[in-house]
């Protein structure tokens, strides 16, 4: 096998201004463009470069299968639990009116602002893991010559 140590130099020097800008627009999705499908696929986006780069197992260190998984249906919950919560509390699925509260409101953001939050969130896990599973399921096939 090939190395290469310019690519892979620069590949160090750029995965973390790429996560950095992932969560950028993972945490500023609510206040303009972005949110937590672009920020899922940026983030994601880091570890198949790494992964490109450095080989499948290497990013299977990083970022093991089983973890993946776990953080699929983590991201999923996240955003079902949170129009559950709405539920729970007397509105409408995902109505995030009724998170409002009035204790340490400059501490804890607002209700709709908290909401939109946490669905964000769950969105980011779920594309940023189902994105690297993809990936390990196309890079860990094997050639049929």
């Amino acid at each position: 096998m090939r190395t290469f140590p310019v690519i892979r130099v620069v590949t160090k020097i750029l995965i973390p201004y790429i996560l950095l800008f992932a969560f950028y627009v993972q945490f500023h999705g609510d206040f303009g463009p972005g949110g937590g499908f672009q920020a899922g696929v940026i983030f994601a986006s880091a570890l198949i470069l790494y992964g490109l780069v450095f080989g499948l197992e290497s990013v299977k260190r990083v970022a093991p299968p089983m973890v993946i998984e776990k953080l699929m249906a983590l991201g999923v919950v996240v955003y079902g639990m949170t129009g559950v919560l709405t539920l729970a509390l007397g509105g409408n699925f995902l109505d995030y009116a009724v998170l409002e509260h009035h204790f340490y409101p400059h501490l804890f953001p607002s209700g709709q602002h908290l909401g939109i939050f946490l669905v964000e969130l769950g969105v980011g896990i779920t594309v940023t893991s189902v994105m690297t599973m993809i990936f390990y399921s196309f890079a860990g096939r094997k050639r049929i010559v």
